[in-house]
């Protein structure tokens, strides 16, 4: 009796994003196996509730790294919160959205941290719970998935 094998996609170590439930332009992503969770870059960060037992989260996103323009205002349900530890070891309890996420011609699920990634290069990180049982990860090359058009 033979097993099916399942041949996965292969990506950089950086990736051309579009996360159509929140922003209209597609983003750079790092691919950063060592993070279990994936974040996105969120200022102007406030959470109310839209109705009884339904927190909401309002922001604004700057897709385009080391760029104000264009901006954002988003809208989306929080899904929960994670507790997540910073590359400097810093501890801070971050809101979490899922959203469909576009790489390439893949298209799924995936839940993102809301953060401050004004310091970071990318305005999105991608962590390896999204990148679990779809992708293998080629450190040494960019954009596999395709480039910006």
């Amino acid at each position: 009796m033979s097993k099916k094998v399942r041949t996965l996609a292969t990506i950089g170590w950086r990736e051309w994003v579009s996360l159509p439930g929140l922003c209209p332009d597609r983003l750079k992503a790092k691919v950063d196996t060592g993070a279990r969770t994936s974040s996105l870059h969120a200022f102007n960060l406030q959470l109310g509730e839209s109705a009884p037992g339904v927190t909401m989260a309002s922001f604004e996103i700057h897709p385009s790294q080391r760029s104000a323009e264009p901006t954002y205002q988003v809208e989306a349900p929080i899904a929960g919160f994670r507790e997540v530890r910073s590359s400097s070891g810093h501890r801070e309890r971050r809101p979490v959205v899922v959203t469909p996420i576009v790489i390439g011609e893949h298209r799924f699920k995936i839940e993102v941290t809301l953060t401050s990634r004004d310091e970071m290069g990318f305005r999105m990180l991608l962590g390896r719970a999204a990148l679990r049982r779809r992708f293998l990860v080629d450190p040494g090359r960019s954009y596999r998935q395709g480039v910006k058009s």
